[in-house]
């Protein structure tokens, strides 16, 4: 049984990428799961200067052990004028300080959702491109666009193409952390 460390780059209390990841997160049965809500999670924006000054907060050293214990990560990210949002990239510049490699052989579920049509597909191909920097690899992806017509919280996604799309990624995921 693997550990997966299941969170959305978002800090909003209501974020439709949290419910993403949730929901993603209970689909998934054979590994241990521990979701976060980064909205408990408040970082200073990175400077240099802040850095050398404060050092790193416990709560950061905190948070990037938990991502290097884990041996998968499901992420789900927000988009913002077609860029992950500034709080996610903050936590990454903060992170990536921190330890370089803090995704060291780490095998990502990255996900997206929007209001619009487009599912946050931007902001996910720019994360995608930066996280094996940081030493990951990014199994599989799912965008799920319009978020308010394809997802219910009750009953998860609700369009039967996307739901498809979503276990056949999803599975692929997990199939890796077995291997």
């Amino acid at each position: 049984m693997s550990t997966i460390l299941a969170f959305a780059g978002s800090n909003a209390s209501a974020s439709i990428n949290y419910q993403l990841v949730s929901y993603a997160s209970s689909q998934i049965t054979e590994h241990s799961v521990n979701l976060l809500n980064l909205a408990h999670y408040p970082f200073p924006m990175y400077s240099i200067d802040l850095e050398q000054s404060e050092g790193f907060s416990n709560s950061l050293r905190e948070f990037c052990a938990s991502i290097q214990k884990a041996e998968g990560l499901v992420l789900s990210v927000s988009e913002h004028n077609s860029m992950p949002s500034a709080y996610f990239k903050n936590l990454l510049d903060w992170l990536s300080r921190v330890d370089r490699q803090f995704l060291a052989n780490t095998k990502v579920f990255l996900m997206g959702t929007s209001p619009g049509q487009r599912g946050a597909m931007t902001a996910m191909k720019a994360v995608a491109d930066l996280l094996p920097r940081f030493g990951a690899e990014v199994i599989a992806e799912f965008s799920l666009p319009s978020f308010g017509q394809n997802f219910d919280q009750e009953q998860g996604i609700l369009d039967a193409e996307k739901k498809n799309e979503f276990e056949a990624v999803l599975n692929r995921f997990k199939q890796s952390l077995s291997a």
